[in-house]
């Protein structure tokens, strides 16, 4: 766990894994609250929650992408667009982020 808030890659990987669980809480316990029991109050304080650490895992991809000179026709737009598919940060840290060197 330490090692993911020390470097660079650590950081967008654990931002990415709580991107992607702040969506499951959204869409698992929020939304059903919110139309199975007339009870917004879940989607209201998850949603804004996911969407900052949606545009934190936009800004640390783009951040990254500087620090090493990803190609972005190469790794950029595929972990950018990883945050657009739902769950798709998942699947990218699984395929990308965990080896790529963490400096």
């Amino acid at each position: 766990m330490k090692k993911l808030l020390t470097t660079s890659v650590g950081r967008l990987r654990l931002i990415g894994l709580l991107e992607g669980i702040s969506l499951l809480v959204l869409l698992g316990v929020a939304v059903p609250f919110k139309y199975g029991f007339a009870n917004p109050s879940w989607v209201k304080a998850i949603g804004p929650l996911h969407g900052l650490l949606f545009v934190i895992f936009i800004l640390n991809t783009l951040q990254l992408s500087i620090e090493q000179r990803w190609r972005f026709a190469n790794t950029t737009w595929k972990v950018l667009l990883a945050c657009f598919i739902p769950f798709g940060t998942f699947y990218i840290d699984r395929k990308i982020l965990r080896h790529l060197p963490t400096q």
